[in-house]
């Protein structure tokens, strides 16, 4: 008895060792993508429906749509986003994720769909140059690659943590800190905010834009790449990014750099 008895809990194990996140999201035939929700046009919540809206919701939805299963939306912060991943709460996180090796020591990632340099923005004219920065305060996100590669390439500055950009903004507005460091494209609507702030022309990084999948979730991550090419084939990567940074929006930025496979970056 006691034979059959660990033979059907060893069968268990096994089975449980052999599921993976694929095959359980296709059992609850859902997609759990945490997104962000403070942050336009990547992911915020739309005034008027309350609804959280933008690129990487769009692309949840639409990677969902390719692997046949229905979209599950959570909101995240920058400083959980890895945490949500390991702890098993989503199986994606599509927020502003940059590559790094570092991170990618304890996540899978995703082919880049995005790359966007991570530039500072001053108040002071003066400002100019890294070198101005020297003994200044830089603000950025906490966990964020902006607050990573500012701490690296201004080692002379004091680089000042903060929850969200809004915090990060606000303190370079009341004179906190002199630059504020963060992704182009979501540094630029607070610049629209402030006329008299401007860009450094040096940027801290190219930063490769991927999704992140929990560490050893293999078949996952290659479904979600698959997915990624088919949508950077026909277009529709393309037109997810017009839509929310293209020529029509009040970003105006161009689509430098396509889909590019994780290798080019390891």
């Amino acid at each position: 008895m006691k034979r059959a008895i660990f033979a059907v809990v060893g069968l268990l194990a096994c089975t449980t060792a052999m599921a993976d996140a694929l095959d359980d999201a296709k059992a609850r035939g859902t997609l759990r993508c945490a997104t962000l929700t403070d942050s336009v046009p990547l992911g915020y919540q739309d005034p008027t429906t309350r609804e959280i809206v933008g690129l990487d919701v769009d692309v949840c939805k639409a990677l969902a749509q390719h692997l046949g299963l229905k979209p599950e939306l959570q909101g995240i912060s920058v400083s959980s986003r890895i945490p949500a991943l390991v702890s098993g709460r989503a199986d994606v996180v599509a927020a502003a994720l940059g590559y790094t090796k570092e991170r990618a020591e304890q996540i899978n990632f995703s082919a880049a769909y995005y790359q966007v340099p991570i530039k500072i923005l001053v108040k002071d004219p003066a400002i100019n140059t890294f070198d101005d920065l020297k003994g200044k305060r830089v603000s950025a996100i906490k966990s964020s690659t902006p607050e990573l590669y500012a701490r690296q390439q201004l080692p002379e500055s004091s680089v000042v943590a903060f929850e969200d950009a809004p915090s990060a903004f606000l303190a370079l507005q009341q004179g906190k800190t002199q630059g504020m460091a963060m992704t182009e494209p979501a540094a630029i609507r607070f610049h629209a905010r402030a006329q008299n702030m401007h860009f450094l022309d040096q940027a801290l990084h190219f930063e490769p834009n991927c999704l992140g999948i929990k560490k050893g979730e293999e078949a996952l991550t290659q479904a979600l790449d698959s997915a990624l090419q088919t949508m950077e084939s026909s277009g529709e990567l393309q037109a997810l990014w017009d839509k929310w940074y293209g020529p029509s929006t009040e970003f105006q930025l161009v689509r430098e750099k396509k889909l590019t496979p994780l290798s080019a970056f390891e």
